[in-house]
């Protein structure tokens, strides 16, 4: 039987037909509503005569939903085409072709409808009926077979996502904002599950899970294989959320294709933008699995979630932090965390479980008291955080970046309590674009073989210390940001120059700058408090008040920073110095440390005039994933690296020699 690859490149051919009247990048606007509606096609031919004389029977009397259910009966599905026209009958009349069409599709039950109204599938008739090419477009598509027995439910998605791979990279798609490979899904499925083996062998477990950027709703369907291949008594419920019209319209187009009967009739796939629209509000969720779009900015909704932060904090969605506007990844987890089930056993509510694809950004990106750090240590503070898993480079079709894929549930085993699980799988891969073929998809030129998943699965399920897998207390990614000072040390001088830009500002204090110069003279003077106080001294005798910004503009003229001068004592006198501003540092302190006795071993031997302002104290959080797993590689000795260039330089001189020869 040919795979998805077969049918994937045999619907690509047919774009080919839109050269011209569509540029490449737009070619999904009439393949992927195309496939759908042949999909449509195929899985009703059987039980088309049955509708029809059902339709005769019932029209007269019923109309709407009533007449649907009838109808969606008598097909044997979730929905129905009423129309006497399908594709073989599309072409008897290629002079109406496009009015048939449109009526075609009004033939089908309302969800059906509703899915190709997200296409705005009926502009794109008329677009190609002007360019004269619609009609070729619905022959070829009838000559391709996508009945069931053909190609399995489970084939179609892989068709789905093959064409919009190469739709993407023809459009130049946004990393991240692209579907995962069905390798990864895999894997996050298995983690996602991997406890839960007695829960889902209950007799009559029922479980939901949910996917907020679901796409064309691939891990949904991954989430209910494995379910049904591992857990056939159990009834997963599986939602999703997409803002992207036609990603939305495919993904409930192959949801509601599915034999699974709780799939909800594709009502369970929604459109919208989940940040701003929440279309399961007030709802909770047993599993979430997803990957949202990663480097992509959140301007467009930025008024709307920082209202909602700052109206409703932790009553909202989004209270522990907003990240920098330019990555909203961290406002996805933050809106599956609010859905999260209670842990309740009494009261059968077993708490949630999460698996999300990250970049590397949200692991370290924002320092202490940033809305990322604050984030981080709010899941970790509320001991959610179970383990992260570095996935190998040039892994996605649309991106060669690092990946990495987060488990977060409140409802840890007790031996994770506290702890936090970092499992390195970066070189862990098969080269290749997929199982099938060692070709390159896109920037997809890695990938996991079922052997290297079942080695991260089994190294997760161990929980021990090893080469690829660590363990950590939750605190060891704290810390604490301290900031060190300096003493300000400033030397004085009084040069005619500068004595001419001062006055260029404050012509009004011509007489005492006159008797300053007189009375303390144009040497380099390098303790700035005696000199202060001599300025006062004399002001306070000519009777003189300046106003403080006259004095501060006194000492920026006349002063610069000299390493030798004595500190500059603080406003106010006593024993404290002014800081310098350029010799600030900040210094992170990891929570386990006493922030006092690190200190005095790592700063004061250092610098001895240093100090803590610790009222500018703040605590941060970030998971440096290659500081845990850096392994020192030592330098080549130098005599290696001289033997080296030597023999370069050698053969360049052999070849300069044959040239010239």
């Amino acid at each position: 039987m040919p795979d998805h690859g077969y049918f994937a490149t045999l619907i690509w051919q047919i774009a080919d037909l839109l050269r011209g009247p569509y540029r490449p990048p737009q070619y999904e606007r009439v393949m992927l509503p195309m496939t759908v509606l042949r999909r449509f096609d195929c899985v009703l031919a059987p039980t088309k005569p049955q509708v029809l004389a059902e339709y005769e029977r019932r029209k007269p009397r019923m109309r709407g939903e009533a007449l649907d259910r009838w109808l969606n009966q008598a097909a044997g599905q979730r929905f129905h085409n009423h129309s006497p026209l399908d594709f073989e009958k599309l072409q008897g009349d290629p002079d109406h072709i496009a009015q048939h069409l449109v009526s075609y599709v009004q033939g089908f039950s309302a969800n059906v409808r509703r899915i190709f109204e997200y296409f705005e599938f009926e502009a794109e008739i008329e677009k190609m009926q002007e360019a004269q090419i619609l009609y070729m477009v619905v022959s070829q598509f009838r000559s391709v077979d996508l009945h069931p027995d053909t190609v399995p439910n489970a084939q179609m998605g892989l068709i789905f996502e093959n064409l919009i791979r190469r739709f993407n990279e023809l459009a130049n798609e946004t990393a991240g904002d692209h579907f995962t490979p069905r390798e990864v899904i895999r894997l996050m499925v298995s983690l996602l599950f991997i406890d839960d083996d007695a829960l889902l062998a209950t007799p009559g477990a029922v479980r939901t899970l949910l996917d907020p950027a679901c796409g064309t709703g691939g891990m949904l369907a991954e989430a209910q294989g494995y379910l049904r291949d591992h857990h056939r008594e159990a009834a997963l419920y599986v939602y999703g959320q997409d803002y992207n019209r036609r990603a939305y319209a495919t993904a409930a187009a192959d949801m509601l294709m599915k034999e699974v009967s709780h799939n909800g009739g594709g009502d369970n796939v929604r459109f919208g933008d989940s940040l701003v629209e929440d279309r399961f509000a007030g709802q909770t969720f047993d599993y979430f699995l997803t990957n949202p779009p990663f480097g992509v900015d959140w301007k467009r909704q930025r008024d709307e979630i920082r209202r909602e932060h700052e109206q409703q904090g932790f009553a909202g969605r989004f209270g522990a932090g907003l990240p920098r506007v330019n990555d909203g990844s961290l406002l996805f987890l933050q809106h599956m965390i609010a859905k999260f089930e209670p842990l309740r056993p009494k009261e059968r509510r077993h708490g949630s479980r999460l698996a999300i694809v990250f970049s590397g950004s949200p692991l370290f990106t924002g320092g202490a008291g940033s809305g990322e750090s604050n984030v981080r240590r709010w899941i970790l503070e509320n001991d959610w955080l179970e383990a992260i898993v570095a996935l190998p480079e040039q892994m996605f079709y649309n991106t060669g970046i690092g990946t990495y894929v987060w488990i977060v549930t409140n409802r840890k085993a007790a031996a994770r309590r506290g702890r936090v699980q970092l499992l390195d799988a970066r070189d862990l891969w098969t080269p290749g674009g997929s199982p099938e073929s060692r070709r390159s998809l896109g920037d997809k030129r890695r990938h996991l073989s079922a052997g290297q998943i079942d080695e991260i699965v089994r190294l997760y399920g161990r929980f021990g210390e090893g080469g690829l897998s660590k363990i950590f207390e939750n605190a060891d990614f704290g810390y604490t940001r301290v900031t060190v000072e300096r003493p300000l040390r400033l030397r004085y001088r009084m040069t005619t120059d500068d004595k001419a830009r001062f006055l260029d500002a404050c012509p009004l204090l011509l007489d005492d700058v006159q008797a300053i110069d007189q009375s303390i003279g144009r040497d380099a003077l390098l303790d700035w408090n005696a000199v202060r106080e001599r300025i006062a001294g004399l002001l306070r005798e000519r009777g003189s008040y300046w106003r403080k910004t006259e004095h501060r503009l006194f000492r920026d003229v006349f002063t610069v920073r000299d390493t030798a001068a004595e500190p500059v004592r603080a406003d106010g006198g006593g024993a404290g110095f002014e800081p310098d501003p350029k010799l600030r540092d900040f210094e992170n302190v990891p929570l386990a440390e006493d922030v006092d006795a690190w200190f005095e071993r790592e700063v004061r031997p250092h610098v001895p005039d240093a100090w803590m302002d610790r009222a500018k104290d703040k605590a941060g959080c970030e998971i440096n994933f290659n500081r845990h797993f850096y392994t020192y590689t030592p330098p080549r000795p130098l005599e290696e690296i001289d033997a080296d260039l030597k023999r370069a330089e050698e053969e360049i001189v052999r070849l300069l020699r044959e040239v010239v020869g």
